[in-house]
Parts: structure tokens; sequence; C-alpha cells
């Protein structure tokens, strides 16, 4: 079942050459030699206790020629902050949501069933998808524990969709969904080598996912391949009546984005390269730099272009977070009926009061900030809030792409991924690059894909547009992905391959 891929799947369910049975034994048996023991990867943090009865329902749909959807008994792992009405836990990784079962699925999920997808479980994640505390660990949660990298298991697997990213490298799944604020997808698919899409704000419904704030939070496909993550994509897209953000989705996205797969997308592609956001280190300027020569010879036309640093909105950013954090969060838990903590003040009571369980690494910073936020009302949040999207969108990439009539804009997704720490947490990572926050403030569309790799580890190229561009997007990392096909599957190895 190594690499195998959607479509794939679909072609030997159809002709009778698989069974979703055997998709799910194949994959549970997988997971139970490589991520419960074995190399011990510990990206799932649950197993859908219902996976057999329903592979054994999409089967015999199959045998009378019935197919729900696209993804009908394709096998896939949802991150653990995502709600799903049936026997598996939501509960962002944390022991304070432990035992709580949602009353109905998130949106997504829905639309997700409806295209006859299996969900196979749930993965871990940085706890409360990475904003509780300062020093946080990424892939580490009080429920599910440490998520490590399969490329190289003394290495973090990034975080927060740490498990999704882990899961989907190391062939648990056919492809999973992630969550981002800023960075949640991009860095664990970048620094696990597969591809991540982190859409408009708005394209994905955010319906029963616990939140950290609705002005920049999105679910997303992570996939071994682009054509992987584009098809999850389409299934996951669309309207939602309990998400206004979801309205233009109606008209501005897509039911199938296999549709923009061009192996010759590249080809008269106007590419911004936003060279000042590269960072110093030579060996991934030596992979941008094979990944522009690669894309040049694929016909697309390079631009140098200035993209100022987001340490202009940085500031701003975290403010937004913290205001929205408190009130969102509030939101979601008050309808949590079988569980303790019905506020976020419940959760630092929690936290404070099972300290050696919850906080042995690091504490909650972010989450006693965020309570002593006001309203959404506050002129402090609401000049914050103007001042993210002034900066990121109309002064940002909305200007540089239109002035330069761009494509794209393209930049590393990141560094290599550090050794796991936690008494620093991730105070190891050394990246000087600057790749996620003008996409994630902006609420616009970002998609990493493999490029290349430093002592084995993983690295990713950027692929950065204005909203609603996906399909654009998809268009040139498929292609760019084509032309290089960097993308090599993890050996679980202790350590880097240093020699």
């Amino acid at each position: 079942m190594e690499e195998l891929g959607i479509s794939d799947i679909r072609s030997q369910l159809q002709s009778g050459e698989l069974t979703v049975r055997q998709l799910v034994d194949s994959y549970v048996g997988r997971i139970e030699t490589h991520d419960q023991h074995g190399p011990k990867v510990n990206s799932i943090i649950e197993l859908n206790p219902q996976a057999h009865e329903l592979a054994d329902e999409l089967d015999a749909e199959l045998r009378v020629g019935k197919l729900r959807g696209p993804l009908h008994g394709v096998p896939l792992l949802l991150k653990d902050n995502i709600d799903t009405a049936d026997r598996m836990q939501t509960t962002a990784g944390s022991l304070a949501l432990e035992g709580h079962h949602a009353s109905r699925d998130a949106g997504l999920v829905e639309k997700l069933r409806a295209a006859g997808a299996l969900l196979l479980g749930k993965t871990n994640l940085s706890e409360w998808a990475n904003f509780r505390g300062k020093r946080s660990i990424s892939g580490w949660s009080s429920r599910g524990g440490l998520t490590r990298n399969p490329y190289a298991l003394d290495r973090s697997a990034c975080g927060s969709s740490s498990g999704s990213g882990a899961a989907v490298a190391a062939n648990f799944c056919a492809a999973a969904v992630g969550t981002e604020t800023d960075g949640s997808i991009i860095c664990p698919a970048q620094t696990n080598g597969i591809v991540g899409i982190k859409p408009t704000l708005g394209l994905i419904s955010r319906s029963g996912i616990i939140p950290i704030a609705h002005s920049q939070d999105t679910a997303g496909p992570m996939a071994r391949t682009v054509a992987d993550a584009a098809i999850l994509l389409g299934a996951l897209a669309g309207p939602d009546k309990r998400d206004p953000a979801t309205r233009s989705s109606a008209k501005r996205g897509l039911t199938d984005y296999s549709l923009l797969l061009d192996p010759n997308g590249l080809r008269g592609a106007r590419i911004g390269v936003a060279r000042s956001l590269f960072g110093s280190d030579k060996r991934f300027l030596d992979i941008m730099d094979s990944s522009l020569d690669a894309m040049k010879q694929a016909g697309a036309v390079l631009i140098d272009v200035e993209l100022k640093s987001s340490d202009a909105f940085g500031k701003s950013e975290l403010e937004v977070l913290l205001f929205e954090f408190k009130a969102d969060l509030n939101a979601y838990l008050s309808t949590c009926k079988d569980v303790a903590v019905r506020s976020m003040l419940d959760v630092i009571q929690f936290n404070e009061e099972h300290r050696g369980r919850v906080m042995p690494y690091f504490g909650q910073e972010y989450m006693q900030q965020a309570q002593e936020r006001g309203p959404l009302t506050s002129k402090r949040y609401l000049a914050a809030l103007e001042k993210n999207r002034r900066l990121a969108r109309a002064e940002g990439l909305d200007a540089v792409m239109k002035k330069r009539r761009l494509a794209c804009i393209v930049l590393p997704s990141g560094g290599t991924s550090w050794v796991i720490d936690p008494v620093n947490g991730d105070g190891g990572r050394n990246w000087d690059m600057d790749s996620t926050s003008h996409a994630a403030v902006a609420g616009y569309p970002h998609i990493t894909v493999p490029a290349g790799y430093v002592f084995g580890l993983p690295v990713g190229i950027s692929f950065i547009g204005r909203a609603w561009q996906e399909p654009t997007l998809i268009k040139l990392a498929y292609a760019f992905e084509q032309t290089t096909k960097v993308r090599r599957p993890p050996e679980f190895l202790p350590t880097a391959r240093l020699t």
C-alpha cells in the first residue's frame, strides 16, 4: 500500500482488485507496526472503532455499483480538533476535553462522508493547535504524547498538524486533513516531505473545528502528491450554512481541482521570486536556485519582487489571535455538554489543577493572555485587525501581484526539522526565512511542495497567490512536482543522515 495514490485506490476498488476492508486492514497493520510500535512515530491519537464496519458497508455498495462520491472507500485521517459525530473523541489533544464526543459532524466531515471517504481515525497535534504556551513542543499534546518525524525520529514533525503530516508521509492513510492559523499545515507538510494546501479563508467550512481565530483559521488537505491534495480539496470545498465565510465558495470554489493538473502548467507563467524572504542559509538557497532553474526550464517567467517582512504586522497578528481565541473558544466550549470545561477560564483552571500531566514541559501563557482580552468590539482589536488586513492584503500580496501581473509568488516553505527538545521547546528551530505569515494573515492560498533535502531532511517550496487562486496554484505546483519529482518516502531513521 506504500505510496498508493487516491486515483489508484479508486481504480482498484472499482475494478475489484482491492476491497475497502483490505485497505483498512493494510493501513491499520502499518499503523500498529510503525506508529504504535517499532519506530513509534505516534501520529495517530485514535483509530476509528467503526472502521471495519464502515469498510464493509462501502464494499457492499461497491458490489452493487453504488458510488457515494469521488472518495468512496478512500481511508483518510483527521486532525483531532475536527468534530466527528461518532465514537471518536474531539479533544484538540487536551486532557481537559478527554471524553468529548461531538453531537454533530464538522461541516467538512459532512462533505467527506457524502463523498464516500472512510474516516480511519484522528491524528495527534500540538495541543490546542499550538496556541497554549510560549515554549511549546510541536507535535506534543497531553492526551496524545509526542509525534515524531518519520524521516528522522529524533526530529520534530512540526505543528500544529504534526500528526497529519507524519501520518501521510509514513503511508498510514491515503491523505489527511490538517488545520492552520499560521503555518500549521505548511510547516508539518514541508518538514515531513509532503504536499500541503492552506486554502483561501472561506473555501472550506470551519464549523465544528476547535478554533483559534476566525480571521485566519482554515482546514486543508495534506497528501503525498499534488494530485491527491487537489482531489481532497475538491471534496472539502463548498458552502456551509453554519459558516458565513463560505458563502463565496459556492461561486469561487470548485468541486474537482484535479482538472487543473497540467504537467505543462508552468509554461508562460509569471512567477514572483521573493528573494528578500529566502533567508541566508546557503543549503536552502541552493535548493531554491535549483527549483527556480527547473521552473525556468519548464517555461516560467521569473520576476524578482520585493515583499516586505511579516514583522510589520507580527505584533498585531498576535493581538488579533489573542482576542479571537478567547471569543471563539468560549463559543465552541459552550456547546460541549459532555465535559466539565465550558470556557477558556475553565480550561486554564483545569490545566493548573492537573499541571503534572498537562504542563510538564511548558505553560499556558497564550491562554492566560487571551483570557485578559476584552470583547471583539474593542478598539484595540479592531485596529489590529485593520492593520493586518491592510498590510498583508492591500499593501502586501495584492499590491505586489497586481503591479507585476503575477500568477504566484514563490519562496522557501521553511528550513529543516529541528531536534526535539522538551527542555527548550521549539527553541531549536533556527529558520531565518519568512514563509507562512503573509498568506495566513491575508487569508490567501498557500501550497507547499517537496523541493529538496538537507542531510536527508525534507525542504519544501511555497506557491502563494491572491484570494481564490487555488486553481492557478495547483496548476503551477503540479507542473513543478512533475518536473522535479523530488519526494522520496521516509526510512524511519533514528537521526538525520549526517554522513
